[in-house]
């Protein structure tokens, strides 16, 4: 793999455990950052979410955009928004025009808006080391169990050629089908 194909993206939605635990097990990603990401304007303050490090030669955009999306109450203006706020974070321009396209093109496939927002990346915090790689170091916590392997069921599902499936079957997640 050579560094040129790799790029990063933010991403939040919902709880940032949740979706680094969804990003931690697709093929093609070698980082994912758990924290809090901020934007400017309006959408300024901190909101729980991530960032991937992924290798374009493995997994583009529009798919993470549509996993993503399907991983997270993307339809949803639920009264959590501002803890959770459903986006998309670009690092330049040219992403940022790329995301939205994707958005755009993704739209059928909803039934209802999608209110997931492309924005500029302003600033990430990084969570306290004891909450990092919360699936992996806790698979079979009640947390998990309730909240993040639905979302790895999903995945299985209508993704599964994106799952890093040895990752999955080695850590001790147990999925009820």
């Amino acid at each position: 793999m050579h560094n040129e194909n790799f790029s990063k993206v933010g991403l939040g939605g919902g709880c940032h455990w949740c979706t680094e635990g969804v990003f931690e097990s697709l093929i093609g990603i070698k980082t994912v950052k758990q924290g809090w990401i901020s934007s400017i304007g309006i959408d300024n303050e901190f909101s729980e979410a991530i960032e991937v490090y992924f290798d374009q030669a493995l997994i583009s955009l529009q798919t993470l955009i549509e996993i993503h999306l399907h991983t997270h109450a993307s339809t949803s203006n639920h009264s959590m928004r501002q803890k959770y706020r459903s986006a998309i974070y670009t690092y330049n321009d040219d992403q940022n025009q790329e995301a939205s396209n994707i958005l755009d093109s993704l739209q059928s496939n909803f039934d209802k808006p999608i209110i997931t927002k492309v924005l500029p990346f302003e600033s990430f915090k990084e969570n306290k080391g004891e909450f990092l790689n919360y699936l992996y170091n806790s698979p079979n916590k009640p947390f998990c169990k309730t909240y993040i392997h639905p979302k790895l069921s999903l995945l299985l599902t209508r993704f599964k050629p994106f799952v890093n499936s040895e990752k999955l079957a080695s850590s001790g997640v147990i999925l009820k089908n």
